[in-house]
C-alpha cells in the first residue's frame, strides 16, 4: 500500500490544499506503561518521576492502570500488541506480584503477538536485582538497566544510589535470571569527565556483553536541579572526541548504531523504540504517559495523561489530561522528527502509509534539506546525511510550515 490510491476517501486537515487518504493498513501497536516513582529524583532527570513513599500504592495503581486502559480500548479494537514497555520512574520498585496482575489484566483486554517484546526498566541496586528471576517468569523478556556510569565519583555527581560493583553485578544477574536480551543505559559528557573516563565506562559496559547499549550525552534540561545549578561539563572539543572514539569502539565490538543514541548487536535493536521512530502506534497509560493512535478514517490522535500520581489515583479526576488531532500541516514534522533519528532512515513509502499524506507534501522541504546537504538524495528512502544526523534540528526546520 502506498497511501496514494485515488479510490480511498479523502480527509482534509489544517492544510486544505493537501488531501489525506484513509489508512487501509494500520501501523503496529505498542503499549507504554508509566510507573512514576523513584527512590530519589536524580538532578539531571526531567522525566515525570516522583520520590517514592516507604509503601507504594501498588494495588491502587494497577487498578488505575487497567481502568485507564479500558478507556482507550475503543480505539484499538481487534488489534494486537507487538511490544510493551514499562518506563519510569523506576518500574522495578514494583513487586512481581503487582506487575503480574497488571500483565494478566492487559492480556485479557488486548491480544499479545506471539513474539511480543516486553521491556522493564530497572535500576542496578541489589533490591531490584533480587526480583529479576520473578520478572522473567512473568513473561518480561527484556530488561533496560540504568547504569549511567561505573565510576563512583561520577555516580555521586549524578545523584545515583547504586555503586559501580552493583552495576556490574546487575548485568550478570540479568543473564542468570534468563534475560538473553538486555540493554544498558550509559551516559557520557558527565561532570569533569575526560576522554579516558568515558571510554573506561564504555569498555566496562561492552565487557558485560549486553545485546543493546543506549549511549547518550548528558544534557541540561529545564526544570531540573542541574539546569538551576549547572555542573562543570567537558569542553566541546572533549565531547566531540568522546563521541568519535566511543562510536569507533562500539563498532569495533559489533554494536551497530541504528539511532542517534542506540547501538545494538545484529538482530537486537529495541523493537518498541523502533515502533516509535517509524511512526507506529502506542497506547500510553499511567501518570504522565503519552499515546499516539491512528484510525482507519485517517485521523491520528496524540493523547497525554494527568501527570501527578495523586491526581491519577483520584477517582474524581479524569485519567486523560488532553488530546490533539494532528493536522496536515504538522504531519511532515511529526513523522520526520522520529524517522530521521534512525541512521538508515525509513523507506519513503512509509510516509504515505503511516500518515495518509501524499509523498509530494514533503517535496519542498525535501529539496531544501537535500540542497543543504542534510538529507540524502535518495528517492526511495528518507534518510539524513552524516551532517544531518549531527544537525537534526536544522534538518527538521526544513519541514516546518
Amino acid at each position: 500500500m502506498t497511501g496514494e490510491s485515488t479510490a480511498s476517501p479523502l480527509i482534509f486537515g489544517g492544510d486544505a490544499q493537501t488531501p489525506r487518504a484513509a489508512l487501509s493498513v494500520l501501523p503496529p501497536l505498542a503499549l507504554y506503561i508509566h510507573i512514576p516513582w523513584c527512590v530519589r529524583k536524580c538532578p539531571y532527570c526531567d522525566f515525570n518521576s516522583h520520590t517514592a513513599s516507604p509503601v507504594l500504592p501498588e494495588e491502587e495503581y494497577v487498578d488505575a492502570l487497567l481502568a485507564d486502559l479500558d478507556q482507550d480500548l475503543h480505539a484499538v479494537h481487534g488489534r494486537e500488541l507487538s511490544s510493551i514497555f514499562f518506563g519510569g520512574g523506576t518500574p522495578s520498585l514494583f513487586s512481581a506480584q503487582a506487575l503480574g496482575r497488571l500483565l494478566k489484566g492487559v492480556e485479557q483486554r488486548i491480544a499479545f503477538a506471539d513474539d511480543i517484546e516486553i521491556t522493564l526498566e530497572a535500576n542496578p541496586g541489589t533490591f531490584e536485582q533480587d526480583k529479576f528471576v520473578a520478572y522473567r517468569k512473568l513473561g518480561i523478556n527484556r530488561l533496560s538497566i540504568g547504569i549511567q556510569s561505573f565510576q563512583q565519583e561520577k555516580l555521586q555527581a549524578l545523584g545515583r544510589i547504586h555503586n559501580g560493583d552493583e552495576a556490574v553485578r546487575a548485568a550478570g544477574m540479568a543473564r542468570q535470571a534468563g534475560f538473553d536480551n538486555f540493554n544498558l543505559d550509559l551516559m557520557h559528557g558527565l561532570p569533569d569527565q575526560s576522554l579516558e573516563d568515558a571510554l573506561a565506562d564504555l569498555r566496562t559496559a561492552i565487557a558485560l556483553k549486553p545485546t543493546h547499549l543506549s549511549w547518550y550525552q548528558l544534557t541540561l534540561e529545564p526544570n531540573t536541579v542541574f539546569w538551576n545549578q549547572p555542573p562543570t561539563l567537558p569542553e566541546d572539543d572533549t565531547l566531540w572526541e568522546i563521541q568519535e572514539a566511543g562510536q569507533a569502539l562500539l563498532a569495533e565490538h559489533g554494536y551497530a548504531q541504528y539511532e542517534v543514541s542506540a547501538y545494538a548487536l545484529p538482530g537486537r535493536p529495541a523493537r518498541h523504540n523502533l515502533n516509535y521512530w517509524s511512526f507506529g502506534d502506542f497506547i500510553g497509560i499511567g501518570a504522565g504517559a503519552h499515546g499516539k493512535l491512528s484510525h482507519p478514517d485517517g485521523r491520528i490522535i496524540r493523547t497525554w495523561k494527568t501527570r501527578l500520581p495523586k491526581d491519577y489515583l483520584n477517582p474524581a479526576k479524569s485519567f486523560q489530561a488532553g488530546e490533539k488531532a494532528l493536522n496536515n500541516d504538522e504531519m511532515p514534522f511529526e513523522f520526520l522528527m522520529n524517522a530521521l533519528r534512525l541512521t538508515e532512515g525509513v523507506e519513503s513509502r512509509l510516509y504515505p502509509e503511516r500518515t495518509g499524506m501524499p509523498l509530494e507534501s514533503l517535496a519542498e522541504g525535501r529539496r531544501a534539506a537535500e540542497q543543504s546537504g542534510l538529507l540524502q538524495v535518495e528517492p526511495s528512502r528518507l534518510v539524513a546525511t552524516e551532517r544531518g544526523q549531527l544537525f537534526l534540528n536544522d534538518l527538521l526546520q526544513k519541514f516546518l510550515t
